[in-house]
């Protein structure tokens, strides 16, 4: 760390502590030519996000995988390829603007659901089936259920206002 006073490269670390918040350590230098002291804060920094799998293992954000997932869902619907990318694009971006670089599995799913249960329900359906990993065909029958109370309330609040 150069001494922002000279700029002499040799500084010592005199003093080290986590920050108020616990997101960074601060530590307290000093330059070994002209003596002045300042702090630095040391933040952990990710070229790219990283994705918390379930088991607890963290790996990197794979996009293409996003994806995978999505086309899967869409795949013999009516969804272009262009709509396909824009839901990557959106996804991505809200993970990108969360303050950690870590997020859940568990997250990127729930966005997921999100996004296709405005686009498309066969989509959304799809996707929710192996996503929160459908175990007895009731459980089918009830995520079914809940879309098509939806529908149907969204139906009939549309032929009250006319």
């Amino acid at each position: 760390m150069n001494c922002p006073d000279c700029g002499n490269e040799q500084t010592r670390v005199i003093d080290t502590g986590a920050s108020a918040d616990g997101t960074s350590v601060r530590r307290r230098r000093e330059c070994q030519r002209c003596s002045f002291r300042f702090t630095t804060y040391e933040r952990p920094g990710w070229e790219s996000l990283q994705t918390k799998k379930r088991d607890g293992t963290i790996e990197p954000f794979e996009r293409q995988k996003l994806r995978a997932g999505i086309e899967r869902a869409v795949e013999k619907r009516h969804v272009t390829e262009k709509t396909v990318t824009g839901l990557v694009d959106d996804i991505e971006s809200e993970l990108q603007d969360r303050e950690g670089r870590i997020v859940s599995s568990s997250l990127i799913g729930e966005l997921v659901s999100e996004k296709l249960r405005t686009l498309d329900k066969i989509a959304y359906i799809r996707f929710v089936s192996v996503y929160k990993a459908f175990a007895e065909p009731e459980e089918f029958l009830r995520e079914l259920d809940a879309v098509l109370d939806a529908e149907l309330d969204d139906f009939e609040a549309s032929t009250d206002s006319q």
